[in-house]
């Protein structure tokens, strides 16, 4: 059985909704794409494709996918493969699930786990950073969930990847006043030593002057 990391043939947006049509869970689309999706465009070509799912829905979605070869990753970079085993709760750090349909064959998605308590997510990296479950994501005009691109920006400020920034110039233009004064507290409270992001996430989220007054 090969694991090769880098033999990815990700599916569409609208072929990952067909695949999670039955599972009785929330989920969205995340990562680059889910940016996509809050701007309405494709900005760049992406390499795989993420759904983000609660943990604590893991064991639902791995039964509701029995056509599909489940393997939990762990970091770093390429990261260790191994099957998921049915059953089995998979707890930090292992965060995601690599999803293919075949032995050999291309990996299709990737299942990203999201830290909860009670009705609130918890952002693992510093977990004073939370909000309300139902107010992780949007929604396309075609009923598609989405992570909300704050969140979503969020998680890629700690990559120190070029795309990551290259998501964000895409972004924060369009990111408006209230989403960009989220995140810059949420990296005002991770980074206190200071972040590349700050001063450009810091000029988004300055009030706009109403064109009226002048």
């Amino acid at each position: 059985m090969t694991l090769d990391p880098h033999n990815w043939s990700p599916l569409s947006v609208a072929e990952v909704a067909r695949a999670l049509r039955s599972i009785p869970i929330p989920w969205w689309i995340a990562g680059g794409t889910a940016l996509d999706l809050y701007l309405g465009r494709t900005t760049r070509h992406h390499e795989d494709i993420d759904v983000l799912i609660l943990r604590r829905d893991q064991l639902l979605a791995q039964r509701h996918l029995p056509d599909w070869q489940l393997f939990r990753t762990q970091a770093p970079d390429p990261p260790h493969l191994a099957p998921w085993m049915p059953g089995v709760f998979l707890e930090p750090p292992i965060n995601s699930v690599w999803v293919r349909s075949e032995d050999d064959g291309p990996w299709r998605f990737e299942i990203m786990l999201i830290e909860t308590e009670g009705e609130e997510w918890v952002y693992r990296r510093l977990r004073s950073i939370r909000g309300p479950i139902a107010d992780l994501g949007l929604e396309t005009e075609d009923g598609i969930p989405y992570l909300r691109p704050e969140i979503q920006l969020l998680y890629k400020s700690g990559t120190g990847r070029q795309k990551d920034a290259d998501d964000l110039a895409s972004v924060l233009p369009h990111l408006g006043q209230q989403r960009a004064s989220w995140l810059l507290e949420c990296l005002q409270s991770q980074y206190p030593q200071g972040h590349d992001w700050l001063a450009k996430v810091s000029t988004a989220a300055q009030p706009r002057p109403d064109p009226r007054t002048r």
